[in-house]
């Protein structure tokens, strides 16, 4: 006669097993679908540089106009160009020392 602890260890393996089965069957479906989805997200990229490459090179000749025109008003007030270009460095470093300033901020509450 078979003792119950054998029993229960058969029924165990019998389990452990079919668990098995149905998680490997998991990951191959899983796998499945992260490769369609990779295959989407890379398809929907692809349209969006494509139109975004279409749309720059549309633009192209008013944007090579537009910059000859501000290098040749650079070329004939160099004093201006120099002040311009100053206050653009300037709006930067403070717009980054801010941005510094309150991320040290927030790392000091969260630390309390």
């Amino acid at each position: 006669m078979v003792s119950f602890s054998t029993l229960s260890d058969i029924d165990l393996e019998k389990q452990v097993a079919s668990l098995s089965r149905e998680l490997a069957a998991l990951r191959k479906a899983v796998s499945r679908r992260g490769g369609a989805y990779y295959e989407d997200g890379r398809d929907t990229a692809s349209d969006y540089y494509s139109d975004l490459a279409e749309r720059i090179s549309d633009a192209l000749p008013a944007i090579r106009r537009h910059s000859r025109v501000i290098e040749k008003t650079a070329r004939d007030h160099p004093a201006t160009a120099a002040a311009v270009g100053l206050v653009v460095v300037g709006l930067v470093a403070s717009l980054l020392l801010s941005r510094q300033q309150k991320t040290s901020r927030a790392t000091s509450r969260s630390a309390r």
